[in-house]
């Protein structure tokens, strides 16, 4: 017959408030650089859409002015 397994549990090692105060100092640096660089990556983003934007837009009208068509036939066509 076999013994039944014991468990033997052990009291986890108290960190000190000092250590505790340390690394949450450490994770909030870690936080603002990495909103910091969130943020310059979102304004990069919206200049990128921002000169994608203006090119498609471009294109468009140069595309319209290549047609001949009036503007109210480009209306109809784009059914606004």
């Amino acid at each position: 017959m076999k013994k039944p397994m014991r468990r033997e549990y052990s009291m986890a090692r108290m960190r000190s408030i000092s250590s505790i105060e340390t690394e949450i100092s450490k994770v909030e640096s870690d936080l603002a650089k990495a909103q910091e660089r969130c943020d310059v990556l979102s304004a990069r983003l919206l200049e990128l859409q921002r000169t994608k934007q203006e090119i498609e837009a471009k294109q468009v009208m140069d595309a319209f002015r290549k047609s001949g068509k009036s503007m109210q036939e480009l209306m109809t066509f784009l059914e606004v």
